[in-house]
């Protein structure tokens, strides 16, 4: 639709063509998408809509708001009593309702918040040990009775328990069934009404697409719902079964699990999914864990050394240790704007395992090295290829995604989070991001046209260059 002078019907029907198969390759449910498709027409067909002289950029901006509309109210409070509150999570087998436990205890315990995790899924004794070793990873107690065959029970003894502990927040692991069931409906509804529990979490798998429609109808119908949690939206999930759930449950997305990781636990903002959907990225999620990796105080030194055109490979090595979290890498670009296509070829690379043997081969260079690379010489490559356990050509691919990052680094420094998303993008698209190739310079003015002397000159120099770097080489 760009360069269309104005939005007409008929390139506006041809555009919503494409998102109304967008959504549905994204496993939204198809009554979800059409109810979706007839609130967007309605809207594009506006006579503002129509006289618009960017109509690419106003149906987008249509359909984003829509968007956020349907996937609204924000809500990722827990609405605490005062005394012992009690959270049910409920959905099928490997939907992730064990981690999200987890997850859930770990959101509560940074805000000192006392909890206790129980383990009322009798049906699997791998669950009880699974939650035991999450509960020892998060440091927090977890109730359990092996001998307990009856899970009401035990889930009252663990809401006796934490009162006597003065624990404020007691979680359910509830058990799953591979399929909707009446026994299983049965079970929690007995938890439900004898425990008098304070709030009930649908958890979904967000790969399960159109799947989920009917399980979260089942369960609203016979649970009543306070709340959605969607895990596993780390992968090539687009968000489909969110908006179907969201759809048809109607209550509020909580929070969505961005990896298996017990801190990618995020709470759900419309906004925020709505820009991922769209390829926008999502700018304030991204800050909230660059904040993470980094403290003000060490921003603000980096931020003053950069200024000055100083960046180290020391520098560069506490950036790259910050990569070596499972997942992080990916995490990051999927929230950048106009980064999908970067995250999606990075989806097969170990970004992990490339940043730790990039520190391995920093680790084996001198301190003088390191502030000097230019002076490692092919006999100094050598040695420290040795040392890392690499080859003499890695040694010089890492100094040259040094200078890469080092200039990038200096650029944005000074510049607002707008402006180094502008930057990240402008390197984007001059190829400077490109994965295949890693961190490329950025290609600088040649000034005037150059005459054929000048040319033949500069191939002569380029040849010589060429030959240099062969024996060089051999020589290593």
């Amino acid at each position: 639709m760009r360069g269309k002078g104005k939005l007409t019907e008929s390139n506006m029907r041809d555009g919503l063509r494409i998102v109304e198969e967008s959504l549905l390759e994204a496993d939204v449910s198809y009554s979800v998408v059409q109810n979706f498709m007839a609130r967007v027409s309605e809207k594009a067909m506006g006579t503002k809509v129509i006289t618009s002289l960017n109509p690419d950029q106003q149906l987008l901006s249509i359909v984003h708001q829509e968007l956020i509309e349907l996937l609204g109210p924000e809500d990722p409070q827990f609405h605490l009593k005062q005394k012992v509150n009690v959270l049910m999570l409920c959905g099928l087998q490997g939907s992730g309702k064990t981690t999200t436990c987890g997850k859930l205890a770990k959101l509560l315990l940074s805000s000192d918040i006392r909890t206790m995790l129980v383990a009322a899924d009798l049906q699997r004794p791998a669950a009880i040990d699974q939650l035991h070793v999450i509960g020892e990873q998060v440091g927090v107690p977890v109730y359990s009775n092996r001998e307990e065959k009856n899970p009401v029970k035990l889930c009252q003894d663990a809401v006796k328990k934490a009162t006597d502990d003065d624990i404020q927040v007691v979680i359910l692991d509830t058990a799953g069934r591979l399929a909707i069931d009446k026994e299983l409906m049965d079970q929690l509804n007995r938890i439900a009404d004898k425990v008098q529990v304070d709030q009930v979490y649908f958890v979904v798998d967000g790969m399960t697409g159109q799947d989920a429609v009917n399980s979260a109808q089942a369960f609203q119908d016979a649970l009543e719902l306070d709340g959605v949690i969607m895990t596993k939206l780390d992968g090539d999930a687009r968000g489909g079964a969110l908006l179907s759930v969201k759809e048809v449950t109607e209550v509020p997305i909580k929070f969505i699990g961005t990896g298996e990781h017990l801190d990618y636990l995020e709470p759900f903002r419309p906004e925020g999914m709505a820009g991922r959907i769209l390829g926008h990225g999502d700018v304030v999620e991204l800050a909230r864990v660059a904040q993470e990796l980094v403290d003000s105080k060490e921003q603000a030194e980096m931020e003053e050394n950069w200024l000055k055109g100083q960046f180290s490979l020391d520098d560069f090595k506490k950036h790259l240790s910050k990569l070596t979290n499972p997942g992080l890498m990916t995490k990051m670009l999927g929230l950048m704007p106009g980064a999908g296509q970067l995250k999606e070829a990075m989806q097969n690379e170990d970004a992990s395992g490339d940043a730790k043997r990039l520190i391995g081969i920093i680790n084996s260079m001198t301190p003088d090295e390191r502030k000097n690379p230019k002076s490692i010489d092919p006999s100094r490559r050598l040695r420290i290829a040795n040392g890392a356990g690499v080859q003499a050509h890695q040694v010089n691919e890492l100094v040259k995604q040094y200078d890469g990052m080092k200039e990038v680094m200096t650029s944005m420094a000074g510049l607002s989070m707008r402006d180094r998303m502008k930057k990240m993008q402008e390197m984007q698209d001059g190829g400077m991001l490109d994965p295949s190739s890693r961190m490329k310079r950025e290609k600088k003015s040649t000034g005037t046209r150059l005459s054929p002397k000048q040319k033949k000159q500069l191939r002569k120099k380029r040849e010589a260059e060429m030959r240099k770097r062969k024996r060089l080489q051999r020589g290593s």
